[in-house]
């Protein structure tokens, strides 16, 4: 059976510590180490940052809907905005290292939700609704040996 919990927020950067308080939170609940805990609140932020600086352009009286859901294997969280569109396809492949060494500022949002996440996919919503959703897997321990 599916859980789900919703939290809005403005489109402030100042707000993101709540979010990624409201995000670990449900994903220690679910059982996450505290190691996913943070790649899936840092993911959850990246996802967030990029709606405030791209998608709403600064503007601070925007809203951006942050919905978890619990699934019996899967942590998704969908990020709703009403922003302007993002396709990711446009996006021209990163090389890490080139990146690094021009010390360039931002840019690893996308790159890094991927590598945080199983799975991260764009949809585009009703209403003219953007969603970014972001799923991690629940892992069985292993135990080492």
């Amino acid at each position: 059976m599916a859980k789900s919990m919703t939290k809005t927020i403005p489109s402030k950067t100042g707000k993101l510590l709540e979010v990624r308080e409201f995000v670990a939170s449900e994903a220690r609940a679910f059982g996450f180490s505290d190691e996913d805990i943070s790649k899936i609140a840092l993911a959850v932020d990246e996802a967030c940052t990029n709606i405030i600086r791209h998608a709403y352009q600064n503007d601070p009286n925007r809203a951006i809907s942050i919905t978890i859901q619990k699934k019996r294997d899967r942590f998704e969280v969908s990020i709703v905005d009403d922003g302007k569109k993002f396709d990711p396809a446009v996006l021209k492949p990163l090389n890490l290292k080139e990146h690094l060494t021009q010390y360039r500022r931002g840019g690893l949002g996308v790159y890094l939700m991927k590598t945080l996440m199983d799975k991260v996919e764009y949809n585009t919503l009703g209403d003219k609704k953007n969603e970014v959703r972001l799923t991690k897997f629940l892992h069985p321990v292993r135990a080492r040996q």
